[in-house]
């Protein structure tokens, strides 16, 4: 008796052809606008509400959105158009540097300034050297790398601990060079981050180290 009571009575319509049919027929509503303050849906706060107040509701939600996203956009937009600048001017500056060592101290100067990095090196990956070997072959095998360091890698390629780095492998023509940048902060540099400012730096270093 409980079973039959509990079973669903069938719908004497399919609701997919209904569903299929309002959204080929759009203006269904305006033809029948009674049926707007007619029909009531369950809302989770408010208890039940019209069609017109969800679709409202609804609207709202999707404008509210929508300004969330474009503010989103408009922040990378400021972002990206200031490291364009940053690399303009820092391009011009290495192009002017006579040898290996001022181009280092020029590029170090200029990062640390800009945003406030705390080590900024181009490191020689010798085959003797097996840490920094593991380094270039395990951790820059995709050619990047943003995160966290063990304590001993962090302390072989700056000499201390860091909170959070940016390597990038150069190009073949430079040797086995790191580019590598740390930051204090422990979050800074994270994997899901893009590699704008360091993609062209990376291809400024390829251009100009060779010829150094």
């Amino acid at each position: 008796m409980n079973d039959a009571i509990n079973k669903k009575t069938p719908l004497p319509f399919d609701e997919i052809l209904i569903r299929e049919y309002l959204l080929d027929n759009p203006d269904f509503f305006s033809r029948y606008p009674e049926l707007l303050l007619a029909m009531r849906i369950p809302h989770a706060e408010r208890g039940v509400v019209s069609l017109v107040e969800r679709k409202q509701e609804m609207l709202r939600g999707r404008v509210a959105q929508l300004e969330e996203e474009i503010t989103s956009l408009l922040g990378m937009a400021s972002r990206n158009e200031k490291i364009f600048m940053f690399n303009s001017a820092l391009s011009l500056k290495l192009l002017q540097a006579e040898d290996l060592g001022e181009l280092r101290q020029t590029l170090s100067t200029e990062l640390k300034q800009q945003f406030q990095f705390s080590h900024v090196r181009l490191i020689t990956v010798h085959d003797i050297d097996s840490d920094l070997s593991h380094i270039w072959s395990e951790r820059l095998k995709p050619g990047y790398y943003f995160g966290r360091l063990t304590q001993k890698e962090s302390k072989r390629l700056f000499g201390s601990e860091v909170g959070s780095v940016a390597l990038s492998r150069l190009s073949n023509e430079c040797g086995q060079v790191i580019f590598a940048i740390a930051s204090d902060d422990p979050i800074h540099f994270h994997p899901d981050m893009d590699n704008l400012l360091l993609d062209q730096l990376k291809q400024l270093l390829d251009h100009l180290l060779p010829k150094l």
